[in-house]
């Protein structure tokens, strides 16, 4: 077995053992990234009233598709990207006029450098105050078909809960001059963009309480201690009180021979 997989089950090792003990002192507080101010829930007009024309008053579905994408330590979330821009979502320049947009949230070298982290890169990752990035890959097609390696799981929430959710991704990401999100380089697959974060990344603050954060601004219930893993994530999505449901086991990806 190689260096590069021993390094990851021993990160992943440690990050259970940190989620097992340390929400047990610490404050809820240090975990998530701060919250953005806060938003009202729109209302959504089922249907026009009197003297108000359909242009006016669009009847929208009351409920948006959303999905949670996975492999066995990494979480992101798919949105339509037509509801992430009527909710308030600035978007970098020159992303289009995709169908979709998947987001994941992380450590910037972890997103940046294409080889594997060493083992001082993973300490300093996961132990001290590390620069941040949040990726978005936009798409067109079935989201099985485009994310088929990811574990895939889809939900309907309320389109209602657009602004809070294009709130705190606004405020996950650095803005530049021009008010858009600060681009740092191309995504790891597809044609999307590196975002530069605006808070750090560091234990217990990681890409998997991002997505946390992420359903709870889609108005889910999350504690984010038990949120550490992709796994322990998950448990709590699938729950009722959350709604989503598995959709794609993923495809193994072919090893090497």
């Amino acid at each position: 077995m190689g260096q590069k997989p021993r390094v990851i089950r021993w990160a992943f090792s440690a990050l259970q053992l940190v989620s097992l003990s340390t929400w047990l002192i610490l404050p809820a507080s240090c975990i998530r990234i701060p919250p953005p101010p806060v938003v009202a829930t729109r209302q959504v007009p089922e249907a026009t009233g009197p003297g108000m024309t359909v242009a006016a008053a669009p009847v929208r579905d009351l409920k948006v598709m959303v999905w949670l994408i996975a492999d066995r330590y990494h979480t992101g979330m798919v949105f339509p990207y037509a509801w992430l821009l009527e909710s308030g979502f600035v978007p970098p320049e020159g992303l289009g006029h995709p169908t979709y947009v998947t987001l994941s949230w992380g450590e910037r070298t972890a997103y940046v450098q294409k080889s594997w982290l060493n083992p001082w890169q993973v300490f300093r990752a996961f132990f001290t105050p590390s620069p941040s990035v949040m990726e978005i890959i936009p798409f067109d097609g079935y989201v099985v078909n485009v994310c088929q390696q990811q574990r895939i799981w889809r939900n309907l929430v309320p389109r209602g809960r657009g602004p809070q959710l294009a709130a705190f991704l606004n405020h996950v990401s650095r803005s530049g001059p021009d008010g858009r999100p600060r681009v740092i380089g191309p995504s790891s697959w597809g044609k999307g963009v590196l975002m530069e974060g605006n808070f750090t990344y560091h234990l217990p603050r990681i890409c998997n309480v991002w997505t946390a954060q992420t359903i709870e601004a889609c108005g889910g219930e999350i504690n984010p201690w038990f949120a550490l893993t992709a796994d322990g994530l998950i448990r709590q999505a699938q729950r009722p009180r959350n709604g989503f449901e598995n959709v794609w086991l993923g495809t193994p990806k072919p090893q090497p021979r």
